[in-house]
């Protein structure tokens, strides 16, 4: 079994490292709280992990055949996106301390991810190319999609403590407000991109 795994690697690498609604949703939440940004990353793996298991069984890749479908995954993916992009503006308006701590952050950072198209479709586009047309596809699926999950949540690992240096500067309300309007803003941005594509 010959997998490409520089080409696979140095993709998934420059994949991982580009913000998306994901970055954006767990720095918001880290910047909070420690607690909150590990929940949100732990969401939005859960999320991939889902994803690695249909584009594994072959799941994803009858989505994206049937238009219907991908269009419906879109516009759920679009709606919930613009949906914590208006609710992150909310919370800009007001006081740190009256802001809204109820909700599942975990859950947020799982739909974030598990909603987004994008995620499918790079799990659909990345991993064929470093496959072996002459091995198994099930293992190599398997073995992708396992490397790839691991990539993510080391790459968060990483991030989420970064973020809480955050703290500290962001705790001042103008900055603070600033900060969760351009979250915010790269949401519902993010939402538009999604139908769009």
């Amino acid at each position: 079994m010959h997998i490409a795994w520089t080409s696979f690697l140095l993709a998934l690498v420059v994949i991982t490292i580009v913000p998306g609604p994901d970055f954006v949703l767990i720095m918001g939440n880290a910047v909070r709280s420690l607690r909150r940004g590990v929940e949100a990353a732990l969401g939005v793996i859960t999320g991939l992990l889902i994803h690695a298991t249909l584009a594994t069984v072959g799941l994803s890749a009858l989505v994206v055949a049937v238009p219907t479908a991908l269009f419906v995954v879109k516009a759920v993916g679009a709606l919930y996106l613009a949906y914590l992009g208006f609710m992150t503006l909310k919370s800009a308006k007001q006081p740190l301390g009256e802001q809204d701590q109820k909700g599942n952050v975990f859950l947020r950072g799982m739909l974030c991810d598990l909603l987004n198209p994008k995620v499918m479709l790079t799990f659909l586009s990345l991993m064929p190319q470093a496959m072996d047309p002459n091995a198994a596809p099930l293992p190599q699926a398997a073995l992708l999609s396992a490397v790839t999950v691991g990539v993510f949540a080391g790459f968060w690992v990483i991030v989420v403590p970064l973020a809480r240096q955050l703290a500290t500067l962001l705790s001042k309300p103008k900055i603070r407000a600033t900060f969760e309007r351009v979250c915010g803003t790269a949401l519902i941005g993010m939402a538009a991109s999604v139908l769009a594509a």
